[in-house]
């Protein structure tokens, strides 16, 4: 009977040879050092200046600040005390600063934080200020935005609201949340409106 069933025998223990060989063999598809998430810069410069260009060789934008991280897994750079010089297609300037701004590769998309500002022109020419914790820039469609509590000063006059969206092209800015305006006329005098909590807009 052994002399029957040991070739039976000898082939389930290949088979079970086989299977812990297969079980135990790192594979070769597995996810390499390389491809895990980073959750470290893989470089950093210290008091950095860098500017992108057009195709035609014009500044679009310039960004400097103390510190700069970048994070390969994202394409995201990170800056410590930012100032940003950004340059549209009809020459209108626009600049940025904050203690810590957060920006994509090509610098298009600029989230501000910490005594952020950003000074620009309205429509007509007329200075604009955008002042608060946070304020998000997206440079190419010429947009500012937030969730938290900012002030907007235009020509003399001064708005203070729960969040905002400013769209140049359209010069339209949408005040949200409860907004408290100091109005500055003609002669110079101002008159406070008080606070309300509809939502509100101007142009």
């Amino acid at each position: 009977m052994l002399t029957t069933y040991l070739p039976l025998v000898l082939m389930l223990l290949l088979a079970l040879g086989t299977w812990w060989l297969v079980k135990n063999t790192p594979s070769a598809d597995g996810p390499s050092e390389s491809s895990l998430p980073r959750k470290e810069p893989d470089y950093t410069m210290d008091h950095f200046v860098i500017e992108r260009f057009d195709k035609n060789g014009r500044l679009k934008v310039r960004m400097q600040g103390d510190r700069l991280r970048h994070f390969a897994d994202t394409e995201i750079i990170e800056v410590d005390n930012a100032r940003v010089r950004a340059v549209s297609a009809d020459g209108r300037v626009t600049l940025a600063q904050a203690r810590r701004a957060i920006a994509n590769g090509d610098g298009s998309e600029v989230q501000l934080i910490g005594d952020a500002r950003v000074d620009s022109a309205g429509p007509r020419g007329e200075p604009i200020q955008f002042r608060g914790e946070f304020l998000h820039a997206f440079l190419n469609t010429e947009r500012v935005r937030s969730h938290l509590p900012v002030v907007v000063t235009s020509e003399g006059s001064e708005f203070h609201a729960a969040g905002m969206e400013y769209d140049h092209l359209t010069g339209q800015l949408q005040l949200q949340g409860r907004m408290r305006a100091l109005l500055l006329p003609s002669n110079g005098k101002g008159r406070a409106t008080p606070a309300r909590p509809a939502n509100g807009s101007t142009k």
